[in-house]
């Protein structure tokens, strides 16, 4: 833990650079930090001041202009400057260099697009495409974006021929990757605009699963069931009418499973969306009161290319 401030002089040039800033009336108060360290210290990962701090002192302007003891005191009016220190690394914001900026949106582009390759495929061939014909469709839909006159909506949804308001599913828009996001909830969004806009001809990865079922229990009715988590996320999510156990097995299905019938046991085989199964193993445990099973025989129905 450093004793006091230090007072660097001349300019000061820093690599890997995380610019901790708080802020205080109208001064602003800044420690120059290694990127990678910042959060590691925030998530109790790190707590050796030495190995967050790329130098142990307040900077007015990191690299150019150092705090006066006196501004740094009448901020933080009878603390130690060794809790100040602390205080701007625990709530201040974290700015980081244009390089580095470059470089941490280039691995979580990387991240999104291997997320995506993976859990998408071409529908006819059930090909996995590779990363680089999946950073050429998102490309695609960016530049659309960029580049599509912005359509003023009507106030009020169109009306059908029949009377009905139309409602159309959300439009997802592409317009690349968001510095500072994690990858995955990027991912996730942009294999929704790549499944709804389709600039090349894509598909969810499917699981392969088993059902199994009493035979008793499959002719039994259904009021009601919640849709699956995927038709929710596009704008579908309300319940649904149904008739029986069976029938709503079946239509968790992507395709007509394969179906046997061994004694008083019901068994299928098929395919269906990852987003589905939760919802259907729910179903299952809760109106065969644990005499149904489902099984995951494959967690990605696809081949490499």
């Amino acid at each position: 833990m450093p004793a006091g401030i230090k007072q660097p002089g001349g300019s000061v040039k820093f690599t890997n650079l995380a610019v901790v800033r708080m802020r205080k009336g109208k001064q602003k108060f800044e420690l120059a930090c290694y990127k990678n360290k910042v959060m590691d210290f925030r998530n109790d990962i790190e707590d050796k001041l030495d190995e967050v701090l790329q130098v142990d002192t307040i900077w007015e302007k990191v690299g150019n202009k150092v705090h006066n003891d006196a501004d740094i005191k009448k901020a933080w009016p009878g603390i130690d400057m060794n809790e100040v220190i602390l205080d701007i690394l625990k709530h201040g914001e974290v700015q980081i260099g244009q390089k580095e900026r470059n470089a941490e949106t280039e691995r979580i582009k990387h991240e999104v697009l291997d997320i995506v390759a993976s859990q998408l495929i071409n529908p006819t061939t059930k090909a996995l495409y590779p990363t680089t014909m999946i950073e050429k469709a998102l490309d695609t839909l960016s530049s659309q974006s960029t580049n599509r006159t912005a359509e003023k909506q009507p106030e009020t949804a169109p009306e059908t021929a029949g009377g009905d308001v139309d409602v159309k599913k959300p439009q997802y828009k592409w317009r690349g990757v968001i510095p500072g996001k994690d990858a995955k909830p990027q991912a996730i969004f942009a294999m929704r605009c790549l499944v709804e806009h389709q600039p090349i001809a894509v598909a969810r990865v499917q699981m392969k699963i088993r059902v199994t079922c009493p035979t008793s229990v499959l002719k039994q009715g259904v009021k009601s069931v919640p849709k699956a988590q995927h038709e929710k996320e596009t704008g579908n999510g309300e319940e649904k009418a149904h008739g029986s156990v069976k029938d709503v097995l079946l239509g968790y299905f992507a395709e007509v499973p394969s179906q046997e019938t061994i004694g008083a046991e019901w068994e299928a085989v098929g395919l269906i969306e990852p987003g589905t199964f939760k919802t259907m193993s729910e179903f299952i445990n809760g109106h065969t009161k644990g005499r149904g099973n489902i099984e995951v025989l494959d967690t990605a129905v696809g081949k490499e290319v």
